[in-house]
């Protein structure tokens, strides 16, 4: 059998932080485990090891430490921070989907939807793009206080 591929090598630093990261504060179950796996993995156990002590799948331990030989400490933390997404909805299409949650819904509707606003915005001629999803009207939607009235975004937004 080959050498580990990914091998988490802590400084005495990254391990102090990491167990002072799961020590101190709420933090999220998820982030707590990773970063029991780093510390685990540092001290020279098998993924299968680290699945046992921490209860997780073996697969999770691998992929911990082949983020953390990639991004560092950054890996307790599931999301990259460097991800970067193209809004979708600019100033102009914005206030096109306003004006839309404000007028009268469709006929046959008695009031609107997100899937109807988002599917009613597609169509439009002023704004050029495919699809839209309906979670991003809602997320729109959600930053403008006027909208709140429309209840389109219920009790859980």
């Amino acid at each position: 059998m080959g050498a580990k591929k990914h091998v988490v090598d802590l400084s005495d630093e990254d391990r102090k932080t990491l167990e002072w990261f799961i020590s101190t504060g709420e933090r999220k179950a998820e982030d707590n485990m990773r970063a029991r796996i780093l510390l685990k993995a540092d001290d020279g156990l098998t993924d299968s090891k680290i699945s046992e002590h921490v209860g997780c799948h073996w697969k999770t331990a691998y992929n911990t430490r082949k983020a953390y030989c990639e991004r560092g400490l950054a890996a307790i933390h599931r999301r990259k921070p460097d991800r970067e997404y193209e809004r979708k909805l600019d100033g102009k299409a914005e206030a096109h989907l306003i004006r839309l949650a404000c007028s009268e819904p469709p006929e046959g509707h008695s009031r609107w939807t997100l899937h109807l606003l988002a599917d009613e915005l597609v169509t439009l001629d002023e704004i050029d793009f495919e699809s839209i999803s309906h979670e991003t009207v809602r997320q729109r939607l959600k930053k403008h206080p006027e909208t709140a009235s429309l209840g389109l975004l219920g009790d859980s937004a």
